[in-house]
């Protein structure tokens, strides 16, 4: 019998038919395509890099008249190929992508250079249905919206099947405008007779009529439906609808197939499972979009990973998608001024979360609110910048958003992480191993460059937060790490786990963080040895981390942090 042929790892494929032709791994979404035939105007809103673009191809292939053909080769094997809907292969496919638009600052330029981008679908809409559109006709074949109209009033008096409109990234050109503080042209753009209004009343008149059966939006944020009101107040925005959490992410269960997947057919075992699982979890988990929801994975991000690890069979030096890393411009406009930026970012590395309430997410959202301070988490929410921790409570979701905030907090402080300060004391430590060789780099040449006043407000999520920031900048070729991680016997602070491959291997460093302020100074000064209740504590994590990986070297420390003043690095030993 012959071997099965491997399946591809699909980094930035979103394409679905080159997906399934192509041998790519497929996390199957089409049970949902079910669930959404249930409405006609539906908008569904994720983060960048979420999936979208996939599930758009998807939903194109699948109701795409002039692909039935191919259905039962492309959905082999899936939920909706096993259980097709009566409307599959029935409709003319009209697929529009809102990121090609090329944004200029002029409202002239800018509605032809709409015209120009999105004339096309209808086009090819025309060509792959010219069976039944062979004597359309547009009254003007360069406005796209003109165009649009024209083959919905064909399809309409000629009685002939439903178009279904997609259109993937809805928002993508509207949220260039804010980014750029164009918000003088993002209103011309949203507001009166626009050229993106009539398109969308072109589209609301269409599913009046009967012409069309289902538009289908996908986009970041819900600010330009809600600025386009009556323009297309027919929108179904389906965000945070339960029965649509895990449309697009990868749950525990799905993000555990693909990576055992992934080490049985790259890697020939299954050993190395626990140790990239916890990886896994550390960087890209808990994406929560409602407090009562389990957590996801971005599976744009884990693919990004696994692709690489899977090329190299070994855990890649980057574990950050650049494109990540581009977003904090977001974050810049946002907070407006540079005292707000800094209130934030207080919140979520010193607090460690944005306080909220649920009705912000829910309730409309238009530009006014986006750039409220009191909206942030709502915000931040949908860029995908922060998760729900709780059902009042914001928080950063995983370390690659702690290390992009982090590297915005030393930015907007002045704090310097040039090779210059910092090189020389990680060559240090790759010769003596020594953490104490990190923890004084840290204090000194870190936290040195705070002013006093500063220490007032610090505390140990900071410290955590700001100390791998500092140490994952030199380190990420010898160590992973980990923050916060769940352990019988509670929480722990922070972990560095030496890379596979590399003669760090199976080194643990374990570290308990305590911050005191200025006035403990005396006492910390003088102590020889930690708290009791501190060595227990990290001692109890040791074990717990022991149990489960034999294997690892694991070395203990409880470290003090005495604001400005003086620190202490106790070492537990193996």
């Amino acid at each position: 019998m012959a071997e099965e042929k491997r399946l591809e790892i699909p980094y930035a494929v979103s394409n679905f038919a080159r997906l399934r032709e192509e041998n790519y791994y497929y996390v199957d979404k089409t049970m949902y395509i079910e669930q959404l035939e249930k409405y006609s105007a539906p908008v569904f809103l994720r983060p960048r890099r979420f999936g979208k673009s996939l599930l758009v191809s998807v939903l194109e292939h699948y109701y795409d008249r002039s692909k039935r053909e191919r259905f039962d080769s492309l959905f082999a094997g899936t939920y909706i190929g096993g259980h097709p809907t009566d409307r599959h292969s029935k409709f003319i496919i009209i697929r529009y992508n809102f990121s090609t638009m090329q944004v200029v600052d002029d409202m002239t330029q800018l509605k032809k250079n709409f015209d120009d981008a999105y004339i096309a679908p209808v086009e090819i809409a025309v060509a792959h249905n010219s069976d039944i559109l062979n004597g359309f006709v547009p009254s003007d074949p360069r406005d796209a919206s003109k165009m649009l109209a024209d083959l919905l009033n064909y399809i309409s008096k000629n009685n002939l099947p439903q178009a279904y409109i997609l259109i993937d990234e809805y928002d993508n050109f509207t949220n260039q405008m804010l980014t750029a503080n164009n918000d003088h042209l993002y209103e011309d753009v949203t507001t009166g007779d626009s050229f993106l209004r009539t398109f969308f009343k072109v589209i609301k008149a269409g599913l009046e009529t009967g012409a069309v059966n289902t538009c289908f939006c996908t986009g970041v944020l819900p600010v330009t439906i809600d600025d386009m009101t009556s323009g297309y107040n027919v929108a179904q925005v389906i965000t945070l609808e339960p029965e649509f959490r895990y449309m697009l992410g990868f749950t525990h269960e799905e993000a555990r197939t693909y990576l055992r997947y992934v080490l049985e057919r790259y890697i020939g075992s299954q050993e190395r499972f626990d140790e990239i699982w916890q990886l896994l979890l550390s960087n890209y988990d808990s994406y929560r979009f409602s407090s009562d929801a389990e957590p996801l994975f971005n599976s744009t991000i884990i693919s990004y990973f696994l692709q690489k690890f899977a090329n190299q069979k070994e855990v890649p030096n980057e574990l950050i998608d650049y494109n990540l890393r581009t977003d904090v411009n977001w974050i810049r406009r946002l907070t407006l001024t540079l005292d707000n930026a800094k209130e934030m970012l207080d919140k979520l590395l010193i607090d460690g979360e944005l306080s909220f309430l649920s009705k912000s997410l829910a309730s409309k959202f238009n530009k006014r609110k986006f750039f409220n301070k009191d909206y942030y988490p709502a915000s931040l929410f949908y860029l995908g910048m922060v998760s729900i921790k709780d059902a009042y409570n914001m928080a950063l979701p995983n370390l690659t958003m702690k290390n992009i905030y982090m590297d915005y907090y030393n930015e907007l402080h002045d704090v310097g992480q040039n090779d210059a300060i910092f090189a020389p004391y990680f060559e240090t430590f790759a010769k003596d191993r020594r953490l104490e060789t990190l923890v004084q780099m840290y204090f000194e040449k870190y936290l040195g460059q705070f002013p006093a006043q500063a220490f007032d407000k610090v505390n140990e999520n900071f410290i955590r937060c700001s100390f791998f920031g500092m140490v994952s900048q030199g380190m990420y070729n010898q160590y992973t790490f980990s923050m916060e991680n769940n352990l019988p016997s509670g929480r722990t602070d922070f972990e560095m786990i030496g890379v596979p491959g590399t003669s760090y291997h199976n080194d643990v460093r374990l570290i308990e963080f305590k911050y005191f302020h200025a006035k403990d100074e005396r006492r910390i000064k003088g102590k020889r040895e930690p708290y009791a209740e501190d060595k227990k504590q990290v001692l109890a994590y040791k074990a717990d981390i022991q149990a489960q990986w034999p294997q690892y070297k694991i070395t203990a420390y409880v470290v003090y942090i005495c604001a400005n003043r003086c620190y202490k690095c106790f070492n537990l030993g193996l």
